[in-house]
C-alpha cells in the first residue's frame, strides 16, 4: 500500500526559477508539456523544443495561459535528424545567454522498425543519440550557466534492457520492446558517464522513471498490449503526476550536490545492475561519439 501511495505522491516545492532558462525537448504533449507549465509558473524562461510546430503552437498557448508566464517560446527540433539538432543548438548558442536546465524528455516508444535521417534505429536514435548530441552541443553554454542541471527522462523499462554494442541499430534482429529498453538503459548509462565528466563544474545530471503514464507514447502498442494498459489504467499516472519526478530533479534544492543518480516517485530509486556497468557505459559513450562523428572525451 505504501508503494502505491508513493507512486501517486505529488511533490511540492515553492522553489522559484526567476531569471533561469529551461529547455525541454518534446514539450508539446504529455509529461513535457506539464513540466513546461510547472516550471513556467516558477518564473523560468521556457524553450519548448518540438518537432511538430503545429502541435507546438497549440501547446505554447496552453502553457502561457496555464502559467501566466509569457516568456515561453517554441523552437523546432527533430531529434531524428542531426542537421536539425545542430541548427537548433547553433541558434540557442547564438540567441540565449544561458541555459540553466536542459530536460531531455522527448522519446519514441515500441515503434515499428524505422531509421532516423542518420541511419540509426529510431528508438536508440531519438531517445539516446539525439539527446547525446544535443547535450554535447549545448554543454559549453550550460557550463557557463552554473549551477545548472541536465535531466534525462528514462524509464523502469531500462531494467529489461541490454546494450548490444555489436548491433546497436538492431539490424540483425529487431524486437521493438528490447530496442526501447536498450534506449532507456542508454539514458541511465549516459547520465552516469556524464556526471563523472562534469564533476567540479557546477553542472549536475539526473536520470528518472516518470511512472507508467497515460501518454501518446502508447500509440504503437498492439491491441492486446493496449487492452492490458486499459485494465491497468487505475494504477497509471496522469501526465501531471508523471511530470513530478522531472520537476523534482529540475528544482529540488537538496539535489544540488547529487549527480549521476536515478530517481522515481520524487525519490532516489534502484536502477538495474546493467545500469551501473561503467565499462559498458564507457564503450557506449565511445560508440555514440563515433557514430555521431564528434570528439567528447
Amino acid at each position: 500500500m505504501e508503494a502505491l501511495r508513493n507512486m501517486f505522491r505529488s511533490w511540492t516545492s515553492d522553489a522559484r526559477l526567476d531569471g533561469k532558462t529551461v529547455i525541454i525537448t518534446g514539450a508539446n504533449t504529455g509529461i513535457g508539456k506539464d513540466t513546461a507549465t510547472d516550471l513556467a509558473k516558477r518564473g523560468a524562461r521556457i524553450i519548448m523544443a518540438c518537432r511538430d510546430m503545429e502541435k507546438a503552437e497549440a501547446a505554447l498557448k496552453e502553457v502561457r495561459n496555464a502559467s501566466g508566464n509569457q516568456d515561453v517560446v517554441i523552437r523546432r527540433l527533430d531529434l531524428a535528424n542531426s542537421t536539425s539538432i545542430r541548427e537548433f543548438a547553433e541558434n540557442i548558442n547564438k540567441d540565449e545567454k544561458q541555459v540553466n536546465i536542459l530536460i531531455n524528455n522527448a522519446g519514441v516508444m515500441v515503434c515499428p522498425y524505422g531509421k532516423t535521417a542518420d541511419g540509426f534505429e529510431m528508438q536508440i536514435g531519438v531517445n539516446h543519440m539525439g539527446h547525446f548530441l544535443l547535450t554535447y552541443l549545448l554543454l559549453d553554454l550550460i557550463k557557463r550557466s552554473t549551477p545548472a542541471r541536465i535531466v534525462n527522462v528514462s524509464s523502469m523499462a531500462h531494467k529489461w534492457g541490454t546494450i548490444n554494442l555489436e548491433d546497436i541499430n538492431s539490424e540483425k534482429n529487431y524486437d521493438k520492446q528490447k530496442a526501447y529498453s536498450q534506449s532507456k538503459l542508454a539514458n541511465v548509462l549516459f547520465t552516469r558517464s556524464l556526471a563523472k565528466r562534469l564533476e567540479g563544474t557546477g553542472v549536475t545530471a539526473y536520470a528518472l522513471h516518470p511512472g507508467v503514464v497515460q501518454t501518446e507514447l502508447w500509440r504503437h502498442l498492439n491491441k492486446p498490449q493496449q487492452a492490458v494498459m486499459w485494465l491497468a489504467k487505475p494504477f497509471t499516472k496522469s501526465s501531471v503526476q508523471g511530470a513530478q519526478t522531472t520537476i523534482y530533479c529540475s528544482v529540488a534544492p537538496e539535489l544540488e550536490t547529487e549527480s549521476g543518480k536515478y530517481y522515481s516517485d520524487c525519490a532516489p530509486a534502484k536502477c538495474s545492475h546493467a545500469a551501473k556497468d561503467d565499462e559498458v557505459a564507457q564503450r557506449l559513450w565511445e560508440l555514440s561519439c563515433k557514430m555521431l562523428s564528434i570528439t567528447w572525451e
